[in-house]
């Protein structure tokens, strides 16, 4: 099954790196995305935020990201947890855009 996100969007919130009880550590974060995108041959505003999470190498980098900086996103979504609906896009990789 395929579950891949790519995007560009801004870091509008992030919270300090943490460790999970395994020292796994992560940085929770919030993202922004504006783009106008054609659909049925009509342009259409596209905005959304979205809850986002950087686990283990990649959440040191990202960390040090400036907020409001504007990057290009890669990685997958999943439920924020076991019984949740809600869903959480898990950073896999990201550059400046």
């Amino acid at each position: 099954m395929l579950n891949e996100l790519r995007f560009t969007g801004l870091i509008t919130e992030r919270e300090v790196i943490r460790y999970t009880p395994a020292g796994l550590p992560i940085v929770n974060a919030i993202l922004q995305h504006s783009s106008q995108q054609i659909e049925a041959g009509i342009a259409r505003l596209t905005e959304f935020e979205i809850a986002a999470v950087a686990a283990g190498e990649i959440s040191g980098r990202f960390s040090g990201a400036p907020l409001g900086g504007t990057y290009e996103f890669s990685g997958f979504l999943a439920r924020r947890s076991r019984n949740s609906k809600s869903l959480v896009f898990h950073i896999i990789d990201f550059r400046a855009a």
